[in-house]
């Protein structure tokens, strides 16, 4: 009965794996079978184990961002500052955090338990990314003077609540500094700061003027923090030996076009991570394919009916399953 079908099972599998030997032997050197895969020469082991120290590498780097991003937003919610995703570090941080913590572990848990389903999960969502931040990319080219309309413009709500963020209030004073510009387009920009606005309620000695962060001095001497008063009312060629007129946007453009180095390894340092993610979960879903083409018919043969594999011992991961009784 089912001995008997078995047996025959097993040696038309064995039959079969003989015929194949034979038809390669037979084959000129350098063929290939027809449903060979090209992740033969690969191995399992190494393929395994390199996925897991990437994914579970990114994993804690998700995780510690989405750390700092949460502590940030906790401090910045203490003291009420700008409500606004993208002048807020925090928000960004922690959707970024989220988006690498979840991803990353879908990558863990995969290649721990050679989930074929988890594993394209993965290579689907790192290649849909790096395709968007690809597209992303290019739109902001084709359609450059939109893109820059809209960084101006959020610019300048940062501004108009400069004094109310901290986190901004540093990241402009460092930009403008270090970048030697003053204002997202030009320096007229700060009129929109109701402490600054020539024209508002305000008539302290900040009224008409600009920050010292926009000032031209020495690193070395002592901030002057009124170097930058009664400017806006001024001409552009009045100021233009005292404060720095430039908008800051062009300032940070500019920079990058004149440091291609810079500017090649920040994107190189985006997108080499993820095309490495998405090559190494190819080759080893590959891999899984290959091994499950190869060893599935004789799996089934070995295996009797009633019988079959057992997952005890092999921990909460489940990633080395044994067979409990082989024929």
């Amino acid at each position: 009965g089912s001995g008997f079908v078995l047996n025959v099972c097993c040696g038309r599998a064995a039959e079969q794996r003989v015929e194949r030997a034979a038809g390669m032997e037979r084959a000129p050197r350098g063929s290939r079978a027809k449903n060979s895969n090209h992740c033969q020469r690969f191995s399992y082991i190494c393929l395994k184990f390199t996925l897991i120290t990437y994914s579970t590498f990114f994993w804690l780097i998700g995780g510690f961002i989405l750390c700092i991003g949460i502590y940030a937003e906790v401090e910045r919610q203490k003291y009420k500052t700008l409500q606004g995703a993208f002048l807020a570090p925090a928000i960004i941080l922690i959707l970024l955090g989220i988006l690498m913590f979840v991803v990353s572990f879908i990558g863990v848990l995969a290649s721990l338990r050679d989930n074929l389903c988890l594993l394209k999960v993965f290579l689907y969502t790192l290649a849909i990314v790096l395709i968007l931040e690809l597209l992303g990319g290019v739109v902001a080219l084709i359609f450059r003077n939109q893109t820059l309309d809209f960084i101006n413009k959020n610019i300048r709500k940062g501004i108009k609540n400069y004094y109310d963020d901290l986190d901004f209030k540093n990241i402009m004073d460092f930009v403008q500094e270090e970048f030697k510009c003053c204002g997202a387009e030009d320096f007229t920009d700060w009129s929109t700061n109701m402490y600054h606005n020539c024209k508002g309620r305000a008539t302290g000695p900040l009224a008409c003027g600009v920050p010292y962060s926009c000032c031209i001095r020495n690193k070395t001497d002592v901030a002057n923090t009124m170097c930058g008063y009664k400017t806006l009312n001024q001409d552009r060629f009045s100021v233009l030996y005292t404060i720095y007129v430039g908008g800051c946007t062009d300032a940070v453009l500019n920079w990058f076009l004149g440091h291609y180095a810079v500017m090649a390894g920040l994107l190189l340092g985006i997108i080499a991570p993820q095309f490495l993610g998405v090559l190494l979960t190819w080759l080893y879903i590959s891999r899984l394919e290959d091994i499950i083409y190869n060893y599935d018919a004789v799996d089934s043969c070995l295996t009797s009916p009633g019988e079959g594999v057992s997952t005890s011992g092999t921990g909460c991961c489940l990633c080395l399953p044994t067979l409990d009784t082989v024929v």
